[in-house]
C-alpha cells in the first residue's frame, strides 16, 4: 500500500481504506486459486500423505472445498516426533539471535502475505474481512512480539548474587524442555497456531502440530512460512488428523516433553490431568470462558450497548473471550436492552467476503443446533429481545447462518454458565455491582470481563474484586474481546486456564523453557 500501512486488529471499529479493500480482494482471489487442492503433513522437512483424506468445505457455502488433506496416523505423529527430538538440540545451539533472525522472517512472510492468508482463513472458517485480516496481522504480530520479548531479557540470562566468596560465579539461566506439542483450535486457526509455536520456537524447542480439521488451511499456510523462513528441517512439523488418533498419540507420547492446547473446558482438563505420567510435564491449557459484561446506571449506555454486541457477535460469538452474559443495574435494564436490540437488528449477517457483513456463518451444523437449542430454552424459559432464528434464504441454505440473538433470562438459568460458542447473550437486572460481581465470580470460568461505570470507585472495585485474567473498562470496541500481542496481555483465572500466566504478554516465552541454576567456581 502506499504510505504508511493501515494496521486491521480485532479493536478496529471501521475500515473504509479503499486501498485496504482492493488489496484484500486481490488476496482473496489469490486464495480462491487455492481452492480444492490436496494437502499433506510436513514431517522432517518432507511432505507425506497419511492414511486417506479428509475433506474440509467452507461454512459459507457447503458446495465450496476449501481442500482434501492428508489424514495422519500414529506412525505420522511418532516420526514427527523423532524428527523434532533429533533437530532440537541443533536449533537451541544455534542460539537467540539467529532463532529470533529466523522467526522475523516468518512475520514478514506472514505480513507480506496476509491479504491472501486472510482471505484462505475467511472461505475456510467464515470470517468477516476485518476479523480474517486482522487475525493475519496478529499472527506475524505475536510472532515478532514473542521474539522481542526474549531478545528484551537477554534470553532470560541473569547473574546472581554470592556470598563474598569472590571466585564463586553464580547465574540463573533458562533451557529448552525438548519437544513441544500445538494443539490447535478452528476459531483462530493462525494464530493460535503460530503463536504457541513462535514461543515454542523461540524458546529453542522443536514443534509438532497439530491443528483442528476446521483450520487444516491455515496450518498449511502456517509451514509455508516457516519453511520459507528457513526453519530447519525436523524443527517444525504437521501432522493433521482426528483427536482420537493423531491427538492421542501426541498426548499419550513420552516423546512430547510439553504441549499447548485451546480448546474446550471438558477436554482441556482432561488433558491437563492426564498429561504427566513419570513426571510432570508443562500442560499449557486454555479452556474458554463465560465472559461477563457489567453494566451500571452510571454507564453510557449506548457505549456499553455498541461494546457488547461487538464482543457477543464479532465471529459469531465463537470466541473464548465472547461477551455470553450481561448483568445491568435493574434502573437502567431496559433502555439498556432497547440500544442492544436496535444494534443487533442493525448488523448484517451473511456471506463473509463481501465488505458489507458484520456476521457471516457459524462453524458447522452442530454449532447451529446448539444455538437452536439455546434460543428455544430462552423462549421457554424467558424473552428472547432479538434474533433467534436460522437464515435459510437463496444461498444462505447452503451454508450455516443463525441470527444474532439477545434474550432475558433469570441469572441462574444454565444458559448464563455453559459457554455456547455462538452468537447468543443473555441479558439479566441485577440491584447493584456486590450482586453482579458475585453473580459474575461465581462461574466455572475466570478469562475476561467488563464493566461499564462512570464512578471511579465502582470501576476500581470491579478491578479488584472481578475472577478474570483479562478486564475491561469502558471499552467501545468490544466488552470483553480484542486482546493484542503486547497491548493487552490474554490469559484466564480458574477454569479458563492452567499456568497463572499470559499470552500475548512478557511471559509468554518463559513458559516454554524451564530454569537452570548456575554456579561456576574459579
Amino acid at each position: 500500500m502506499s504510505g504508511q500501512r493501515i494496521k486491521i486488529t480485532y479493536a478496529t471499529l471501521r475500515a473504509d481504506n479503499e486501498e485496504l479493500h482492493a488489496l484484500y480482494e486481490a488476496g482473496l482471489e489469490k486464495a480462491k486459486g487455492r481452492l480444492g487442492a490436496y494437502h499433506r503433513n510436513y514431517i522432517d522437512g518432507k511432505e507425506r500423505d497419511g492414511e486417506g483424506t479428509f475433506e474440509v468445505r467452507s461454512p459459507i457455502d457447503r458446495d465450496i472445498l476449501v481442500g482434501t488433506f492428508a489424514k495422519g496416523t500414529r506412525d505420522d505423529v511418532k516420526d514427527a516426533i523423532a524428527a523434532a527430538r533429533k533437530a532440537q538440540p541443533a536449533w537451541f545451539r544455534l542460539g537467540w539471535e539467529k532463532r529470533l533472525e529466523i522467526l522475523n522472517q516468518a512475520a514478514e512472510l506472514f505480513s507480506e502475505r496476509q491479504m491472501e492468508y486472510g482471505g484462505l482463513m475467511a472461505i475456510e472458517v467464515g470470517k468477516t474481512r476485518i476479523e480474517a485480516l486482522g487475525e493475519a496481522e496478529e499472527a506475524a504480530d505475536m510472532i515478532r512480539y514473542y521474539s522481542k520479548t526474549a531478545r528484551d531479557n537477554d534470553f532470560y540470562e541473569h547473574p546472581m548474587d554470592n556470598l563474598g566468596d569472590l571466585s564463586v560465579h553464580t547465574k540463573t539461566v533458562l533451557r529448552p524442555h525438548g519437544v513441544f506439542a500445538v494443539i490447535s483450535p478452528f476459531n483462530f486457526p493462525l494464530a493460535l497456531s503460530a503463536g504457541p509455536s513462535a514461543a515454542a520456537l523461540m524458546a529453542g524447542n522443536a514443534v509438532v502440530l497439530k491443528p483442528a480439521s476446521m483450520g487444516a488451511m491455515s496450518a498449511i499456510a502456517l509451514t509455508e512460512v516457516y519453511r520459507d523462513a528457513g526453519v530447519p528441517d525436523g524443527v517444525f512439523n504437521l501432522v493433521m488428523g482426528p483427536g482420537e488418533t493423531v491427538g492421542d498419540e501426541i498426548q499419550t507420547n513420552p516423546g512430547i516433553d510439553g504441549i499447548v492446547f485451546t480448546g474446550s473446558y471438558e477436554v482441556g482438563f482432561d488433558l491437563f490431568r492426564n498429561f504427566s505420567s513419570k513426571y510432570p510435564r508443562p500442560a499449557i491449557v486454555e479452556m474458554g470462558g463465560k465472559n461477563p459484561a457489567i453494566v451500571l446506571k452510571s454507564a453510557d449506555l449506548e457505549e456499553a450497548a455498541e461494546g457488547i454486541i461487538r464482543a457477543a457477535f464479532g465471529f459469531c460469538g465463537q470466541k473464548c473471550s465472547a461477551n455470553s452474559r450481561v448483568y445491568v443495574e435493574r434502573p437502567v435494564h431496559d433502555e439498556l436492552v432497547r440500544h442492544l436490540v436496535a444494534k443487533t437488528e442493525k448488523l448484517v449477517v451473511g456471506d463473509p467476503l463481501p465488505r458489507t457483513a458484520f456476521m457471516g456463518p457459524v462453524i458447522d451444523q452442530k454449532a447451529v443446533d446448539r444455538h437452536q437449542q439455546a434460543v428455544a430454552e430462552a423462549r421457554r424459559d424467558g424473552t428472547v429481545f432479538t434474533g433467534g432464528e436460522r437464515l435459510m434464504d437463496g444461498a444462505l441454505a447452503r451454508g450455516f447462518y443463525v441470527e444474532p440473538t439477545v434474550v432475558g433470562l433469570p441469572s441462574s438459568h444454565r444458559l448464563f454458565s455453559d459457554e455456547l460458542f455462538a452468537p447468543f447473550t443473555a441479558v439479566t437486572a441485577v440491584d447493584s455491582l456486590d450482586e453482579a460481581l458475585g453473580l459474575s465470580n461465581a462461574n466455572t470460568y475466570g478469562l475476561t470481563a467488563g464493566v461499564y461505570s462512570e464512578d471511579p470507585g465502582e470501576v476500581a472495585k470491579f478491578l479488584e474484586e472481578i475472577q478474570a485474567g483479562v478486564l475491561y473498562v469502558n471499552r467501545r470496541a468490544g466488552a470483553t474481546t480484542g486482546a493484542w500481542p503486547g497491548v493487552q496481555a490474554f490469559g484466564g483465572w480458574k477454569g479458563s486456564g492452567s499456568t497463572g500466566k499470559s499470552a500475548l504478554s512478557m511471559y509468554y516465552v518463559a513458559q516454554f523453557l524451564r530454569e537452570q541454576s548456575h554456579t561456576i567456581v574459579d
